[in-house]
């Protein structure tokens, strides 16, 4: 266990009551969060020794609805930034600190096991995004570790789940600046990319990127070893089939909970997911199961008519 993780461990047990989510919503509470959740600031400019108003760096400027619902809510700027940014003007030489690293707080500790960070991590080791960019392309750089949320492990929304996973990935491929400020050559057009794709629209909110990019790991929940594109799927038999990739991805997550909460036949008619690569009707959905109780409550009645006739 390293010097990060024991005092991120003895910040949970021991920090004040200002580190909640309710101070993440209240900036007043945090120092940082005064300045880096508005449009603009105002310090004091003791060269000039006038109160001085300037606009916030759009980058910079820190959504604190999101912070609250994040899984780091329960810390405070300073648990992993250095305390001496509390003080402006900022120091210039901070920003070439090294930020500690997912592994550093959740690696080799057992009370994070169950969440196999080591083995996400040999994940990424293998994926395009490591071989290409190295130790340069960090967790963080899809996850925001601001505002990151374990929304596929929480959500038996699958469309939710695939929403909020397309925009990781879109948060960089879809933006040309970040694209190339990472890569250092210029942003395919996603569209054109994929344009041997079918109702590119539907997939794309119906499916998550990973889904064709990654290969699927039956002990993670979400694989992360993400595949080059001649190296992506695109045979439409490999989704749309009784053996589907989606049931060992996406919708094990929803397969999981609703046989956990139903059971039996109850998970069957109520989980979308055994219909695999359809987009179904409400109404339709409803009538096959009228048409279906009707069905077993004929039987039923039947049976007990011969039964009393005997």
């Amino acid at each position: 266990m390293n010097y990060r993780l024991i005092i991120l461990l003895s910040l949970l047990f021991f920090a004040s009551p200002h580190l909640n989510a309710q101070s993440y919503q209240d900036p007043q509470h945090h120092a940082c969060l005064k300045c880096h959740s508005n449009q603009s600031y105002s310090f004091h400019n003791d060269v000039t020794d006038k109160e001085v108003k300037r606009l916030m760096n759009p980058y910079y400027i820190l959504d604190t609805v999101a912070i609250s619902a994040g899984v780091h809510k329960s810390f405070d700027c300073t648990d992993c930034h250095s305390s001496e940014y509390e003080v402006y003007p900022h120091q210039a030489t901070l920003k070439l600190e090294p930020l500690s690293t997912c592994l550093d707080c959740h690696g080799g500790d057992e009370s994070y096991a169950k969440y196999k960070f080591e083995e996400i991590q040999a994940e990424v080791e293998k994926s395009v995004h490591h071989k290409v960019y190295g130790e340069n392309f960090s967790c963080s750089k899809c996850h925001n570790q601001h505002t990151y949320a374990a929304t596929a492990r929480n959500s038996d929304n699958i469309l939710e789940i695939v929403d909020y996973s397309n925009k990781m990935c879109l948060s960089c491929h879809n933006d040309m600046k970040k694209y190339e400020l990472i890569s250092g050559h210029a942003n395919p057009k996603l569209v054109e990319v994929h344009n041997w794709l079918p109702n590119q629209a539907l997939h794309f909110q119906h499916v998550r990127c990973i889904e064709c990019h990654t290969e699927v790991v039956d002990s993670l929940m979400v694989s992360h070893n993400i595949l080059s594109k001649d190296h992506a799927v695109k045979k439409c038999v490999e989704c749309h089939s009784a053996d589907s990739r989606l049931k060992a991805s996406l919708y094990k997550y929803e397969n999981i909970q609703k046989r956990a909460e139903n059971g039996g036949l109850g998970s069957v008619l109520t989980n979308s997911s055994y219909v695999i690569g359809t987009h179904q009707s409400p109404f339709l959905k409803l009538l096959s199961i009228i048409i279906f109780l009707a069905t077993i409550t004929g039987i039923i009645i039947h049976s007990i008519f011969r039964i009393l006739k005997k």
